[in-house]
């Protein structure tokens, strides 16, 4: 069996590494750089490798039929193009966060949605990108995040076999890591089919496979892991009626601490497969044991 692996900003992933935790704050910081950076601080507080964001041009990514619509926003009523506006980090945020996410020891990077949000992306260094289950039809993107060179995460929602094996295709598996996912928001558990993780790990074996939720809980994210997911991620909020499509899909920063906590328990009770009597079976031995086998070679 192949065990795939990468390097992500210095952490291994894959089989037999620690999973890979992902918090993805996304766009739920609303346009608050302040809350942006109380994400970061519990996703630091709980654990996790990485914090994720989300980047586009809204003029690219926003259809123009689209742009006039208006929309009651926390800011009062407003275009649905200007609302995209007012929802987008800037240099001077992402500066911000860069700086903030440096000072807390955690690494982050983004999603990007468009070839512009690559290039303007790159002038932090990222340690990789993430591919969105919408843009995995998106050929010149999947091109432009390719040519970084960077490892690229991609979730598989919404999408088929050969949309997938058309999107491998083009960004290569060297340096890829596929999650499963369901676009749901938020997923019921009967639409999660986490037994994909394995179909997945069977169709590519170079790559490791993780899981990105969108439900309700921590239960399934246990059970990805118990699958034999390498990789975890999951959004994060500071509460789930706040304003924002991806809040009731999210966790809260409690939630979030009790599935780092779990996921690293199961870590250590996945042990290494080999059989053996523990030091504290012996005990039950002398206890329990009526007959004893003879040893045989």
């Amino acid at each position: 069996m192949v065990h795939a692996s990468r390097d992500v900003g210095g952490r291994r992933i894959g089989l037999g590494e620690h999973i890979f935790i992902i918090a993805e704050i996304g766009i739920n910081h609303n346009g608050s750089v302040e809350i942006a950076k109380a994400l970061i601080d519990g996703a630091c507080a709980a654990g996790v490798d990485a914090v994720k964001f989300q980047k586009r041009s809204p003029e690219k990514c926003v259809p123009r039929e689209f742009w006039r619509l208006e929309r009651e926003t926390p800011w009062g009523r407003m275009s649905y193009i200007d609302y995209r506006r007012r929802m987008e980090f800037g240099e001077k945020e992402f500066k911000e966060i860069d700086n903030y996410c440096k000072y807390k020891g955690v690494l982050w990077f983004a999603s990007c949605w468009d070839e512009d949000s690559v290039a303007f992306m790159e002038s932090f260094d990222p340690p990789c990108y993430k591919i969105s289950s919408a843009s995995v039809t998106d050929e010149p993107l999947l091109s432009a995040v390719r040519s970084t060179q960077r490892p690229i995460f991609i979730s598989t929602g919404m999408s088929t076999l050969p949309e997938i094996d058309k999107a491998v295709e083009i960004v290569g598996r060297s340096r890829l890591l596929i999650a499963h996912s369901t676009s749901i928001y938020p997923c019921p558990p009967i639409d999660a089919n986490l037994r994909v993780i394995h179909s997945l790990a069977t169709l590519y074996p170079e790559c490791p496979i993780g899981y990105s939720g969108h439900e309700v809980g921590i239960m399934l994210s246990y059970a990805a892991v118990a699958l034999g997911a390498t990789f975890i991620e999951r959004h994060i909020t500071l509460d789930r009626s706040m304003w924002g499509s991806d809040q009731s899909a999210s966790l809260n920063l409690s939630e979030l601490n009790s599935l780092v906590g779990a996921i690293r328990e199961l870590e250590g009770a996945f042990g290494d497969g080999i059989k053996t009597v523990y030091p504290g079976e012996l005990v039950q031995i002398k206890k329990l044991r009526r007959v004893y086998l003879s040893s045989r070679n």
